[in-house]
């Protein structure tokens, strides 16, 4: 009795695909790793955006940046890889300050935004300018504040170096911790 050849061809074909699959196992590209995505990669992406956030019917705040990318799971949080900008708004709906960093990062849950590398916050009212590496926006308590070295630059040209600064989220009102030195920009 000789087995027909369909039989012979289907058994080879099964045969070879079982050493295939066994084979070409990868620990990385398993279905229990498909079932617990790890988050290398957003949710969601976007790009050249332009969000805009109201209170009580007027513009309060603008934000714009080339690229977000929006996470999920446990820890929800949002960045901004390409850069930021943020500009607030007085009641009369007028530009008050300019807030613009080479990345950002907001958490969801904390309501705590933070700017990194190259950030400068200008009060465009009074033409005063903020640079740091690294700021914090804390949206709850409506103010931004850092922790690491600033450099203030009034308007008339006077720099004051200091630890960090306080102000409120519009950066109408402001202070520099230990504040040192007062260059006049044109002895530079």
């Amino acid at each position: 009795m000789s087995i027909p050849n369909h039989i012979i061809k289907s058994t080879l074909c099964i045969i070879m695909l079982g050493v295939f699959f066994i084979a070409c196992k990868d620990e990385e590209f398993s279905h229990d790793n498909l079932l617990c995505y790890d988050g290398k990669y957003p949710d969601e992406s976007a790009r050249n955006i332009r969000l805009t956030y109201s209170d009580s019917g007027r513009l309060s705040f603008q934000i714009t940046s080339p690229l977000i990318n929006k996470y999920a799971g446990d820890s929800p949080f949002t960045d901004c890889p390409e850069g930021i900008q943020v500009i607030s708004y007085d009641i009369a709906g007028q530009p008050e300050s300019m807030l613009t960093a080479q990345y950002a990062i907001s958490e969801e849950h904390t309501q705590r935004m933070e700017a990194q590398h190259n950030v400068i916050i200008t009060n465009l009212k009074k033409g005063d300018t903020i640079r740091t590496e690294k700021i914090v926006w804390d949206q709850r308590n409506r103010r931004i504040y850092s922790d690491v070295n600033v450099r203030q630059t009034r308007a008339d040209g006077t720099v004051y170096l200091g630890d960090g600064f306080d102000a409120d989220e519009k950066f109408t009102k402001y202070t520099v911790r230990h504040p040192r030195g007062e260059i006049i920009a044109d002895d530079l």
